[in-house]
């Protein structure tokens, strides 16, 4: 690289340790020069492709595939990868048809069939996605993103001869990393539906270990990171007219597993309501302030939010306005459900101060272990121990009652267990909060058809059920690391 600094296949390789290591914005830097540099080079595309979609840059990666693909139509990798980044931007028709395609000429690809399962389930269609993993497993059983997607299905459950396939699994040595942790999630749901929950903590557990150590997870950062976002944004902050007036966004933010997929489900059953995704907009704002704040004699985000004018904070709300219209209906009013939006309440008050904003909350014990034994498929890197979990929800709890103090009436907070125990009262005070007319569809939620991409997108097709309010307590035994740190008050609130 020193000889040759445009060398693309190293330029290739330091990207790929740049996103091992986490560091996401210097590996799309290397893959967009390498692209600029060689626009040829196909493979320095689809790198860059992958690293905008990790970014969360759906938009650009659908852009960038469908130039590939428009190269070469009928290559099944660029048709698979269009595919994809065409899910992330919730076309999961085209999506499905460009799958078969692929499996018309491969049918057997088990990665095609694990990715057209994924777009069945978003689209409702389980028992579709069951057969699309399972035919997954016939060609390559230790392809074991089809059993944790299985598991994933939440609904589904592993008959005997499947549980023994994958202890088998378990006992092989030379099973890869990225394999072993799908497997360990996917035995935990297994022996956790046949009530052996010391078995399946073990797996949960281990599961855990194993993805833990494939990150570079700091929970001093997001402590210090909360801290500055209390100690920047004041009451004095907010005493100014600022920003874009558009009240179409609905933030519905929180932790992951709190209930923002039900609450989401709820609204975006009213006829004025659009249902998104977890939208990346806001997370993509705040690190471009974030960068301007890395520059020479500028503050730092977010105490670089105090030197923005109300014209600049308007034009990053336009920005936000703009920029998610891809992913609206038509509907007057959308909903993003990015839950790590917390962090930025002070920066979406600012730049759209006409929105309403959402705190999905629950029980911190039902919440962290209900994360603990979830695989995310990006992000919530916190998740994976019980004391960074434990930290991650007394961070999140400190920042909220910050912002209820500077911002008062700004955030609404609906507790889950509230909704479970009776939600027409909770159903009536979002609306009263969103100012919007009370519809009965928002009630009967469970029969709206709309395309779901969380971890919960089966139980929200369903009717509420309070099963799940109190399930940790079946690991309690192995909680105490969670216990001890969240600490006696929080725990005494079960």
């Amino acid at each position: 690289m020193r000889q040759n600094p445009q060398h693309i296949d190293g330029m290739r390789v330091l990207a790929e340790i740049a996103t091992r290591h986490g560091v996401l914005e210097d590996a799309e830097f290397l893959l967009e020069s390498a692209v600029e540099f060689e626009p040829e080079h196909r493979q320095a595309r689809i790198d860059y492709v992958q690293i905008l979609s990790k970014r969360q840059r759906f938009q650009r990666a659908v852009d960038e595939a469908k130039a590939l693909l428009d190269q070469a139509p009928d290559n099944p990798q660029l048709q698979s990868l269009y595919a994809i980044q065409c899910m992330q931007l919730g076309d999961y028709e085209s999506a499905l048809t460009l799958f078969d395609k692929i499996l018309d000429r491969v049918p057997n690809d088990p990665v095609t069939n694990v990715s057209k399962g994924h777009a069945l389930k978003t689209g409702g269609r389980s028992e579709d996605a069951i057969t699309a993993y399972r035919t997954a497993l016939k060609s390559q059983p230790f392809y074991c993103d089809a059993w944790y997607s299985l598991a994933n299905l939440k609904v589904y459950q592993f008959d005997d001869d499947e549980l023994s396939s994958m202890q088998a699994l378990d006992d092989n040595p030379h099973l890869g990393g990225q394999d072993r942790v799908y497997l360990q999630f996917a035995l935990g749901k297994a022996f956790e539906d046949r009530k052996d929950y010391e078995q399946s903590f073990h797996h949960y557990a281990k599961g855990n270990a194993i993805k833990k150590n494939q990150l570079q997870y700091k929970a001093e950062g997001t402590t210090q990171e909360c801290d500055d976002q209390i100690t920047a944004c004041t009451r004095q902050v907010f005493e100014r007219e600022t920003g874009h007036t558009a009240p179409d966004p609905i933030f519905i933010l929180g932790l992951p597993r709190a209930g923002s997929t039900l609450l989401e489900q709820i609204l975006s059953s009213h006829s004025m309501v659009d249902g998104t995704l977890e939208l990346p907009n806001v997370l993509s704002i705040s690190g471009k302030l974030r960068r301007l704040g890395q520059r020479e004699g500028n503050h730092k985000y977010p105490f670089n939010l105090a030197d923005l004018s109300a014209e600049q904070l308007a034009t990053l709300g336009e920005e936000y306005i703009r920029d998610t219209q891809v992913h609206r209906m038509g509907a007057p009013f959308f909903i993003d459900k990015m839950p790590n939006n917390f962090r930025h309440i002070g920066l979406i008050k600012l730049m759209l101060p006409n929105t309403k904003v959402i705190d999905a909350r629950r029980d911190p014990m039902s919440c962290c272990f209900s994360g603990f034994k979830q695989l995310f498929a990006e992000g919530q890197m916190f998740s994976y121990d019980q004391e960074d979990i434990a930290q991650y929800y007394l961070d999140y709890v400190r920042l909220m009652d910050h912002w209820d103090e500077v911002i008062p009436g700004y955030v609404l907070r609906v507790q889950h267990e509230d909704v479970v125990a009776d939600l027409e009262t909770q159903v009536r005070r979002m609306l009263d909060f969103c100012g919007l007319p009370f519809e009965d569809a928002c009630l009967e939620f469970h029969k709206t058809e709309r395309n779901v991409r969380t971890p919960s997108s089966e139980q929200v097709r369903q009717p509420i059920f309070s099963t799940a309010l109190e399930q940790w307590k079946h690991y309690e035994p192995w909680l105490g690391p969670l216990k001890a740190r969240l600490g006696p008050d929080w725990v005494a609130q079960d």
